[in-house]
């Protein structure tokens, strides 16, 4: 337990809402047994799920849950998408009931996991699309409306969201244009219109 490193598995949890997996306990120099310890009732973690784990008194916050969805999915090149990528760059009236992690569709195979939506990325981002927000990496907020639009979302909320994205200058006119140059008709006709109407 002497060689256990407790301020780097610390640090790390911090960066992370205060989660971290078995692997990331084991890499801090923890073995299973001592983490099972650890995370006893009135120990210094909980045990949230299998491979998730919490620092026990940890404040909250706002967007943990999409933390702790995201954390198990890290490994795989997971990225918070669609709804939930709105939701974080505050885009979003309608707060989404479960997490949309996107991974390649290399790791498709993934467990299902209650409360996370995983998607496969028919179009992978490039670097550019992926951004960090809230301490996950997330789509950019014109990927994420592309998707959401191409997921079923309400026509009306992803018009809202392009026009409050625009308006904070979290995108421009031409990188929504060319998000969708290589995606569904429909979701270029909505961009063009949705620029088009703006008010």
């Amino acid at each position: 337990m002497s060689d256990v490193n407790h301020d780097q598995l610390y640090r790390l949890a911090e960066s992370q809402a205060g989660y971290f997996t078995t692997g990331q306990a084991e890499e801090a120099g923890m073995d299973r047994t001592t983490l099972r310890y650890h995370a006893r009732p009135g120990g210094r973690y909980e045990r949230v799920r299998r491979g998730l784990y919490r620092l026990r008194h940890f404040p909250s916050s706002q967007f943990e849950h999409v933390v702790a969805a995201w954390l198990p999915l890290r490994s795989t090149g997971g990225v918070v998408s669609h709804a939930t990528a709105l939701e974080l760059y505050d885009l979003a009236d309608v707060i989404p009931d479960i997490v949309h992690v996107s991974v390649s569709r290399s790791r498709r195979g993934q467990r299902p996991r209650p409360g996370v939506r995983i998607h496969t990325f028919q179009h992978a981002p490039d670097p550019g699309q992926v951004r960090s927000a809230h301490g996950v990496p997330v789509t950019s907020p014109e990927r994420s409306i592309i998707d959401s639009l191409e997921n079923g979302a309400q026509p009306e909320q992803l018009e809202l969201a392009i026009y409050q994205a625009l308006d904070r200058g979290l995108t421009t006119p031409r990188r929504l244009r060319a998000a969708a140059a290589d995606r569904t008709t429909n979701a270029r006709l909505f961009i063009d219109a949705a620029l088009k109407a703006r008010p």
